[in-house]
């Protein structure tokens, strides 16, 4: 099959203070028609960058192409003009960028964003752009595209603005489309529908697709072929199974390795050690030698070359460049879990509830007009009751808008509860007076989903640990207290270096291990965890993950994590609670859960996960979008959305029904109303 799109010694630089950065460097891709080429690597690898030097739009004035081939049906397009370049985009090649609300633009209507592609790529007159635009939002399937047109970005969901990234970028009919991460901020349910989206859209016009990910379940459930970027370089290309079947290089090895899931449960996970280098240096060896678990003398003498498979791969590894090559008795390190080989502990604390949640609610009230009348309320959090025992992690999973996390903050009352009971040890929260509950409040803490924004990026991060202290009146004196956090970055695996340094001198990684030292600095009982792995990448979020379980082995800590990463949930959690438009429609232990969940919803929410192993399985596709908070649905708020809904689901809201001691769940299906 001839390739629409060749890349050959594709090298882009950017100039920053720190030196020259060699982002992207002497990258080759090749991409047919219909099919779509996957480009997998963790954070920082330039998977971004080289899209963005494909089409030519590297950020100016640092980023410039210093060599390289891009050719479209043969056009060398790094040769183009500007003016020559512009009919390219769009026509030939598009991209979808990978947050949609940044690269949209909040004061033009939806409408507008997609006529001016249709204007700019197609040539079309007002009138003729507007029927298109609706052709178009039917064809990525946005309900009542006739309304949707005149409304403003902020009036969509994540999943709907992203469908309209996808139009716009289909206003050309182009060749080639490159997806940027196009369903990293999505739920699992809207992110295959985007998904199923993008291979209908691909399959009905032809066009060639490029997959830029670090998602593996992703990458499995989508893909032709993967290539895998480390450091700026391709280090292995494949046929989408030979690589799930047979990794070669030993990066994509750890990866795999590094992935959780309930197998795994009973030790920690691989973890890679170290750091990706510095990109502003020269490499004469290996780029991955200092991390690799089969590195040995030649892997730091020499840079490997490209040695291609018989199975239409790939590897850029000295282990495959012949007999010769074998380690023998060469240098040899190996990658071992943080805590050895000992395995997962067994938890030895008391089975009794810390935490007690009985009928919890929030509301917010909708105030309009001069004098701000309340006129109705969101129902963030409706009734939702849950316990938590020592030592015990409680996971609540559900989509966006759910109410996962206003349920999280009300637990703790940092936002406050309009109705319910929430006892930690048997001592009331939602009734206790402020200096009461700033004293009970060093029993409980929480981790917050991005680290960057919850620290203050002014002050040291010795100041920032210690900042509990002082407010608790705990520690003692100050050369104590100072004692006391270099114990605590220790205990998290940070130096003890890292007091004199501010937040954004450390990678994602380190930050979540910084606001988890913050969390423990007071000797809480229990730490809400709010989505703390959904920014990290597969290797760091393996330390996390491990970090918390040892944590929680040593100090008998209660964990109330907050997810929607079900991989995370299968190897971390001891019991689940999965909560829909403000309530918990189903709970149990992680076992009961996962492997036979009963509630319609869990099991959509199960479905649509994209897993490594069987990655053509059928997913449950729910109907239509979640509804609003504001008016959820009478009866079963699940119901218009349920493939199974019956007459009673419409009249009344579900009671609980017990599947067994531990497991229950809110349907008819499983009660009296299943007729």
């Amino acid at each position: 099959m001839a390739a629409l799109l060749e890349v050959r010694e594709l090298t882009a630089e950017l100039s920053t203070p720190e030196g020259t950065v060699h982002a992207v460097d002497r990258v080759d891709l090749t991409l047919e028609a219909g099919r779509t080429l996957a480009l997998l690597g963790e954070s920082g690898c330039g998977k971004s960058m080289t899209a963005l030097a494909m089409m030519r739009l590297m950020p100016q004035p640092a980023g410039r192409i210093v060599g390289g081939e891009v050719r479209i049906g043969g056009d060398d397009v790094l040769n183009l003009s500007e003016a020559e370049m512009r009919r390219v985009r769009g026509r030939r090649m598009a991209m979808i960028f990978q947050e949609p609300m940044t690269s949209l633009n909040p004061v033009l209507t939806i409408g507008s964003q997609i006529g001016e592609a249709l204007r700019i790529n197609a040539g079309m007159g007002l009138r003729q752009a507007r029927g298109r635009s609706l052709e178009l939002l039917r064809e990525v399937g946005i309900p009542d595209p006739a309304r949707r047109l005149h409304e403003y970005p902020h009036q969509l969901s994540g999943g709907l603005k992203q469908r309209v990234m996808i139009a716009i970028a289909l206003a050309g009919e182009p060749d080639i489309l490159i997806a940027d991460e196009p369903t990293t901020a999505l739920d699992v349910t809207i992110q295959a529908q985007i998904l199923d989206l993008l291979a209908a859209i691909q399959q009905k016009r032809g066009m060639g697709l490029l997959l830029i990910t670090h998602d593996l379940g992703v990458v499995a459930r989508v893909s032709d072929r993967v290539a895998v970027m480390y450091a700026g370089e391709i280090v292995e290309e494949a046929p989408r199974d030979a690589l799930f079947r047979t990794p070669r290089h030993p990066y994509t090895r750890q990866l795999f390795e590094s992935l959780p899931d309930m197998r795994k449960r009973a030790r920690d996970l691989a973890v890679i050690p170290g750091r990706v280098p510095a990109l502003t240096q020269r490499f004469d060896h290996c780029r991955f030698a200092n991390r690799c678990a089969y590195a040995w003398s030649r892997c730091f003498e020499e840079v490997p070359a490209w040695h291609a498979q018989p199975d239409k791969a790939g590897v850029r590894c000295h282990l495959y460049a012949g007999p010769q090559s074998a380690p023998g008795s060469g240098r040899r390190t190996t990658v071992t879990p943080e805590r050895g080989a000992g395995g997962r502990p067994a938890a030895t604390w008391a089975a009794a509830a810390l935490l007690e949640v009985r009928d919890l609610q929030v509301h917010f009230p909708i105030r309009k007009g001069l004098f701000k009348r309340t006129v109705g309320y969101v129902y963030a959090v409706d009734g939702v009751s849950l316990s938590i025992a020592g030592g015990r992690t409680l996971a609540l999973v559900g989509e966006s808008g759910c109410g996962k996390t206003t349920a999280g903050k009300a637990i703790l009352r940092l936002t406050k509860p309009t109705g319910g009971q929430v006892t930690l040890d048997g001592e009331d929260i939602a009734r206790l007076p402020p200096r009461s509950l700033k004293a009970k409040r060093r029993d409980m803490q929480m981790v917050f989903q991005d680290p960057f924004s919850s620290m203050n990026p002014r002050m040291l991060v010795g100041d920032i640990v210690e900042e509990g202290l002082i407010a608790q009146n705990l520690g003692g004196g100050e050369a104590a207290r100072r004692e006391r956090v270099a114990e605590l970055l220790e205990q998290v695996g940070l130096e003890q270096a890292a007091v004199d340094r501010y937040p954004h001198e450390f990678s994602g990684g380190q930050r979540q291990r910084i606001s988890i030292a913050r969390a423990l600095a007071v000797e809480p009982r229990l730490l809400v965890c709010d989505e703390p792995t959904s920014a990290l990448d597969v290797s760091v979020q393996a330390q996390i993950l491990n970090l918390m379980q040892r944590l929680q082995a040593e100090m008998g800590l209660s964990y109330l994590f907050i997810t929607h990463n079900m991989s995370v949930v299968a190897y971390l959690a001891h019991d689940v609670a999965v909560m829909y438009l403000g309530r918990i429609v189903e709970r149990g232990t992680v076992e009961e859960v996962l492997q036979k969940p009963r509630h319609p919803y869990t099991q959509t929410l199960l479905s649509a996960v994209p897993d490594v192993e069987s990655p053509q399985r059928e997913a449950i596709r729910p109907q239509g979008d979640p509804p609003s908070p504001v008016s959820p649905p009478a009866g079963c708020h699940f119901h218009p959305r349920c493939p199974h809904a019956m007459p009673s689901c419409r009249q009344r809201y579900p009671g609980e029904e017990r599947l067994s001691p531990t497991h229950s769940a809110h349907c008819f299906l499983l009660g009296e109303g299943a007729t």
